[in-house]
């Protein structure tokens, strides 16, 4: 997206072959973006000064919520309408979390009571505000940041939890100045972006996806007498806290750092099937703003907690009710069906440990992550466990299974 809209042609080196990425690239074609691609590759020539164009018919985001909530901010701030809109799941998603402070900039944005399909009348300039996150999330953030690219002066978000900084760290690299420093409230941030900005194109490296890794992480440090090394990884802070945990729960987790690609750190992941004693008791409880840094990976959390003296609990996790699925219910119910003994809360669950999982059939009800976090379970269960419309996986891991099948010795 950011590539969309500096001057020139980037090429985009390890592009995912994910659903969701396919349908960013759709839906930029659709604004204007000339895109080719080459193997993993792709070339974006951005529209620079010239600016995107209406679009003939909606958008279709499919079920990428980033597609969605960041590509709005970017409309808002065109002097023209636009309709986006997605699959079931998508649609049920809460979208007034971005509206809000889109339209306080000056777009007119119309929905279905909060949720999808959006209609975004873009303002050309936005107006600059401050604006204090209400929800920990990035997404809310970036589309905020990506709309203050078209403001006129200084948009500045505040967040009292630190979310993930992908989108500061892009921006840095296509060369568009940032602030950040300490918000006048204690243990806030502040990052504050000053438009209209003007960028020139650059190639970017996509390093391995972290949250993919995990589940192959998490299935070697509790399979015994399992080794693996994932290379070429991106090791950024704000996406590893759940590492952290792995190895506060005794898993034998190393990470080698390499470098830097494209402001962003790469590295190697080694793990052996080789548990130690529990390091930190207290890191069974995940709850406050360690949530934010690890929702994503809270469904393998609780699969992993299921194998931990004394179990594992998630609370202040909300969030994961209005995902592609409930991700609390749909954890809960696949965790009991494997024997596993789980209590669930409106804002988290608590599951019992050390158990003995044995085969179920599991419905992930078409979410990706539960369905790659229960292949883990499954991995670690009795007997055979059966996954439904597994190739829901897609969505952000195609070859899921595939690269699995590599590394598991039968």
């Amino acid at each position: 997206m950011i590539a969309s809209l500096a001057k020139g042609t980037s090429r985009i080196k390890n592009f995912s072959d994910s659903e969701d990425c396919a349908a960013t690239l759709r839906c930029l074609a659709q604004l204007g973006v000339q895109i080719k691609r080459e193997f993993s590759d792709v070339l974006i020539e951005g529209a620079g000064e010239i600016g995107l164009r209406a679009p003939n018919e909606s958008l279709d985001c499919g079920n990428s919520g980033t597609t969605m909530r960041l590509l709005a901010g970017i409309l808002a701030g065109q002097a023209f309408k636009s309709v986006l809109n997605g699959d079931e799941s998508l649609r049920s998603r809460p979208m007034q979390r971005i509206i809000e402070p889109l339209q306080m900039m000056g777009a007119r944005i119309s929905s279905d009571d909060g949720r999808a399909p959006l209609t975004v009348e873009g303002q050309k300039p936005l107006q600059p505000i401050e604006y204090d996150l209400l929800v920990a999330s990035a997404q809310v953030k970036s589309c905020i940041l990506l709309a203050g690219l078209n403001a006129g002066g200084r948009t500045q978000v505040i967040e009292e939890v630190p979310t993930r900084d992908h989108t500061e760290r892009m921006l840095r690299w296509f060369g568009v100045s940032l602030e950040t420093g300490d918000a006048q409230r204690e243990s806030e941030k502040f990052v504050a972006i000053r438009g209209p900005a003007r960028f020139q194109a650059r190639d970017v490296n996509v390093p391995g996806d972290i949250s993919s890794a995990a589940y192959f992480i998490a299935a070697a440090a509790l399979l015994q007498n399992s080794e693996l090394e994932i290379d070429d990884v991106g090791i950024n802070p704000t996406r590893t806290m759940f590492l952290s945990l792995f190895k506060s729960f005794g898993l034998d987790i190393r990470i080698e750092a390499l470098a830097e690609e494209s402001n962003e750190p790469v590295g190697n992941v080694h793990i052996k099937g080789a548990r130690r004693k529990m390091a930190d008791e207290s890191s069974l409880v995940i709850s406050g703003t360690l949530v934010a840094g690890l929702i994503d990976e809270l469904p393998l959390l609780a699969v992993v907690g299921s194998q931990l003296e004394g179990g594992i609990e998630v609370r202040n996790a909300g969030e994961l009710r209005v995902k592609e699925s409930d991700r609390i219910a749909t954890t809960v119910a696949g965790l009991r069906a494997m024997g596993a003994e789980v209590e669930d809360f409106d804002d988290g669950l608590r599951v019992s440990g050390p158990t003995r999982l044995h085969g179920a059939k599991i419905d992930p009800h078409g979410d990706h992550r539960i369905a790659m976090a229960f292949t883990v379970a499954a991995l670690l269960a009795e007997g055979e466990s059966e996954i439904t419309n597994a190739e829901c996986v897609s969505v952000s891991f195609p070859k899921f299974f595939e690269l699995l099948d590599s590394v598991v010795e039968n």
